[in-house]
Protein backbone atom coordinates (compact mmCIF):
# COMPACT_ATOMS: atom_id res chain seq x y z
CA UNK A 1 0.00 0.00 0.00
CA UNK A 2 1.23 3.29 -0.77
CA UNK A 3 -0.66 6.76 -0.30
CA UNK A 4 0.33 9.49 -2.62
CA UNK A 5 -0.15 13.07 -1.81
CA UNK A 6 0.30 15.65 -5.03
CA UNK A 7 0.87 19.25 -4.58
CA UNK A 8 2.56 22.49 -6.73
CA UNK A 9 -0.61 23.33 -8.60
CA UNK A 10 -2.09 26.99 -9.30
CA UNK A 11 -2.34 29.69 -11.54
CA UNK A 12 -0.14 30.55 -14.19
CA UNK A 13 0.03 32.76 -17.24
CA UNK A 14 0.19 31.03 -20.57
CA UNK A 15 3.62 30.92 -21.48
CA UNK A 16 4.77 30.30 -17.49
CA UNK A 17 5.90 26.94 -16.02
CA UNK A 18 5.01 24.76 -12.76
CA UNK A 19 6.44 22.08 -10.89
CA UNK A 20 4.22 19.87 -9.41
CA UNK A 21 5.46 17.13 -6.91
CA UNK A 22 4.06 14.05 -5.55
CA UNK A 23 5.27 12.33 -2.11
CA UNK A 24 4.57 9.13 -1.15
CA UNK A 25 4.17 7.03 1.69
CA UNK A 26 5.70 3.57 2.34
CA UNK A 27 9.25 2.03 1.82
CA UNK A 28 8.52 0.69 -1.47
CA UNK A 29 8.57 3.72 -3.55
CA UNK A 30 11.75 3.04 -5.36
CA UNK A 31 10.05 -0.70 -6.78
CA UNK A 32 7.09 1.12 -8.14
CA UNK A 33 6.59 2.69 -12.26
CA UNK A 34 5.20 6.32 -11.59
CA UNK A 35 2.77 8.34 -13.83
CA UNK A 36 1.21 11.48 -14.37
CA UNK A 37 -2.70 11.47 -15.68
CA UNK A 38 -4.62 14.59 -15.85
CA UNK A 39 -8.62 15.09 -16.12
CA UNK A 40 -10.37 18.39 -17.20
CA UNK A 41 -13.81 18.99 -16.50
CA UNK A 42 -16.41 17.03 -18.22
CA UNK A 43 -13.25 14.52 -19.84
CA UNK A 44 -12.11 11.56 -19.46
CA UNK A 45 -8.62 10.77 -17.54
CA UNK A 46 -6.00 11.24 -19.71
CA UNK A 47 -2.17 10.21 -19.47
CA UNK A 48 0.52 12.85 -19.58
CA UNK A 49 3.89 11.23 -18.22
CA UNK A 50 5.32 7.86 -16.96
CA UNK A 51 8.68 7.07 -15.45
CA UNK A 52 10.56 3.42 -14.14
CA UNK A 53 11.99 3.11 -11.26
CA UNK A 54 15.29 4.62 -11.55
CA UNK A 55 13.62 7.25 -13.67
CA UNK A 56 16.06 6.01 -16.57
CA UNK A 57 12.97 4.84 -18.88
CA UNK A 58 10.44 7.79 -19.44
CA UNK A 59 7.35 8.20 -21.90
CA UNK A 60 5.05 11.22 -22.15
CA UNK A 61 1.60 11.93 -24.49
CA UNK A 62 2.41 13.76 -27.55
CA UNK A 63 0.78 16.66 -26.22
CA UNK A 64 3.24 17.56 -23.72
CA UNK A 65 6.37 15.97 -24.92
CA UNK A 66 9.24 18.90 -25.25
CA UNK A 67 7.41 20.41 -22.43
CA UNK A 68 7.32 18.37 -19.75
CA UNK A 69 9.68 16.29 -17.73
CA UNK A 70 8.88 13.69 -15.29
CA UNK A 71 11.41 12.57 -12.76
CA UNK A 72 12.09 11.36 -9.70
CA UNK A 73 14.56 11.46 -5.92
CA UNK A 74 13.89 8.08 -4.80
CA UNK A 75 15.78 9.01 -1.08
CA UNK A 76 12.62 11.57 -0.75
CA UNK A 77 10.18 8.88 -2.35
CA UNK A 78 8.71 12.25 -4.35
CA UNK A 79 8.10 12.07 -8.27
CA UNK A 80 8.08 16.07 -10.15
CA UNK A 81 6.44 16.49 -12.57
CA UNK A 82 8.08 19.74 -14.58
CA UNK A 83 5.65 22.19 -16.95
CA UNK A 84 6.88 24.47 -19.15
CA UNK A 85 5.22 26.29 -21.48
CA UNK A 86 1.98 26.27 -20.35
CA UNK A 87 -1.25 26.91 -22.37
CA UNK A 88 -4.84 27.00 -21.73
CA UNK A 89 -5.39 23.44 -22.68
CA UNK A 90 -3.07 22.62 -19.98
CA UNK A 91 -5.40 23.36 -17.49
CA UNK A 92 -6.77 20.03 -15.54
CA UNK A 93 -6.85 18.58 -12.27
CA UNK A 94 -3.70 16.59 -12.37
CA UNK A 95 -2.93 13.41 -10.82
CA UNK A 96 -0.31 11.24 -9.73
CA UNK A 97 -0.29 7.43 -9.84
CA UNK A 98 1.83 4.37 -8.98
CA UNK A 99 2.13 0.64 -10.62
CA UNK A 100 4.04 -2.02 -8.72
CA UNK A 101 3.77 -4.06 -11.66
CA UNK A 102 6.65 -1.56 -13.13
CA UNK A 103 4.58 -1.11 -16.55
CA UNK A 104 5.57 2.57 -17.11
CA UNK A 105 2.18 2.50 -18.47
CA UNK A 106 0.16 4.93 -20.47
CA UNK A 107 -3.03 3.49 -18.97
CA UNK A 108 -5.46 4.47 -16.27
CA UNK A 109 -6.27 0.58 -15.46
CA UNK A 110 -2.31 0.51 -15.25
CA UNK A 111 -2.26 1.92 -11.53
CA UNK A 112 -3.21 0.68 -8.70
CA UNK A 113 -2.62 4.13 -6.29
CA UNK A 114 -3.68 7.73 -7.03
CA UNK A 115 -3.08 10.91 -5.17
CA UNK A 116 -6.10 13.43 -5.03
CA UNK A 117 -4.94 15.34 -7.30
CA UNK A 118 -4.00 19.05 -7.62
CA UNK A 119 -5.88 21.10 -9.98
CA UNK A 120 -3.81 23.40 -12.46
CA UNK A 121 -5.06 26.62 -14.17
CA UNK A 122 -3.49 28.01 -17.14
CA UNK A 123 -4.79 31.89 -18.25
CA UNK A 124 -4.93 33.17 -21.59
Amino acid sequence: QVQLVESGGGLVQAGGSLRLSCAASGRTFSSYSMGWFRQAPGKEREFVAAGGQSGGITRYAASVRGRFTISRDNAKNTVYLQMNSLNPEDSAVYYCAADPARRVGARVVEYDYWGQGTQVTVSS
